[in-house]
């Protein structure tokens, strides 16, 4: 038994250590001044890509919203990559071209379906300007994003930038309200990493490079081409950071199927892209984000392994010694439920996507979730995004 509650107790600590680790060193460090110089009147010359699906009940509105963003017109150019839509997406896009030809708007056509970071790199070698910011057709800017995120980027050290995700439909279920206060979390986090040095974590709706900080989107296949993508900026020894006022708009599944659909398809990511950090720390060929990194990279890969032998352990322990169930009492407290819920959660999705990685699963390409169907003109009117 002594054996047992050693293992027992090790594997509770290489569990929950590394997150309690970041969560305490994150938290602080995000109350910290910036470390880099912020320019106001930085205004360089951007391309933003459009990636589309299938995109024809939305990309309108993507257009529209896009249109209104306050930037130079002659230093913004909008591109938007088709992946073979069957359903007009193209077509729709072109018609507003031709209704609005100060958009400055390019489209080019995939005639096969690749993959996201295909498409992107497809669309990168026509990109006239020095930042490329990719934004996905189901994410919509307030109309001040760049003016207040390009500043960021005068730091002759910061080579990509993201913002955090708000969430259109927040008070439709309690999916919702529990992803919207995960993401709040997340966010301090992230914001405590870009203060540290670098974050890793970069998300679909905002993200901008330097192309000077990158060739290609998501080099090593990892699947995800903003997360990807970081690995070579932080590998070129640029720095990668989270900017609160990038905030961008977007919706989330209402249902549990649809959530868990997502998170497991950003999970198998997460595993590849700490996979390849792991192999270029190692080979010391990332230096500079080091600290953020090692951290993360026990948290997503060594982490749910130890997760599943703490809780196998755990009712071990309980058939033995009953009275340890008094300590659930804990669980009266809100706090404790939500952080517990998101602690058994994500480490049961990390750990089937390890395994989905060694069997060599891979979300390649992508599909339209069940949140297309929540955005609404009226939506988007209420919090003026179009």
């Amino acid at each position: 038994m002594l054996s047992l509650l050693i293992v027992w107790f090790i594997s509770g600590i290489l569990s929950l250590g590394p997150a309690g680790f970041i969560f305490y060193y994150m938290r602080k460090a995000s109350n910290k001044p910036w470390p880099i110089r912020i320019d106001n009147t930085y205004r360089p010359k951007i391309s933003v890509i459009v990636p589309t699906c299938n995109e024809s009940s939305i990309i309108r509105f993507k257009l529209t919203n896009l249109s209104r963003v306050r930037y130079p017109r002659n230093l913004m150019e909008t591109i938007i990559v088709d992946s073979n839509s069957y359903d007009g997406t193209a077509e729709i896009a072109g018609k507003f071209l031709n209704e609005n030809p100060q958009s400055n708007l390019k489209i080019l056509i995939e005639k096969e379906r690749k993959g996201k970071s295909h498409a992107l790199n497809y669309a990168l070698n026509h990109c006239k300007g020095d930042i490329v910011i990719v934004t996905d057709a189901d994410c919509f800017w307030p109309s001040g994003i760049l003016e207040e995120a390009m500043p960021f980027l005068a730091d002759p050290f910061v080579g990509a930038i993201s913002g955090p995700k708000i969430l259109l439909n927040s008070n439709q279920t309690w999916i919702i309200r529990m992803e919207e206060a995960y993401l709040r979390s997340a966010n301090f986090l992230r914001l405590g990493e870009s203060k540290s040095g670098s974050t890793v974590f970069f998300e679909g709706g905002f993200s901008a490079f330097k192309k000077k900080a990158f060739e290609k989107f998501d080099p090593y296949e990892t699947g995800s081409d903003d997360c990807g993508t970081v690995v070579h900026v932080l590998e070129r020894n640029f720095k990668a950071i989270l900017v609160p006022e990038a905030r961008f708009f977007s919706t989330f599944p209402t249902s549990f199927p649809g959530k868990i659909a997502i998170k497991s398809r950003r999970a198998n990511q997460l595993v590849r892209v700490f996979a390849e950090y792991l192999h270029l720390v190692t080979k010391k060929r990332i230096e500079t984000a080091r600290k953020v990194i090692v951290p993360n990279v026990i948290l997503y890969l060594f982490s749910p392994i130890a997760f599943m032998i703490f809780f196998v352990s755990t009712f071990v322990l309980l058939a033995h010694f009953p009275y340890f169930l008094l300590a659930s009492a804990i669980l009266v407290i809100p706090s404790v439920r939500f952080y517990l819920y998101l602690i058994l959660e994500s480490n049961f999705l990390l750990l089937a996507s390890i395994f989905e990685v060694i069997l060599g699963k891979k979300f390649a390409i992508w599909s339209k979730p069940e949140d297309r169907a929540f955005l609404t003109k009226e939506m988007l009117i209420r919090f003026d995004l179009v």
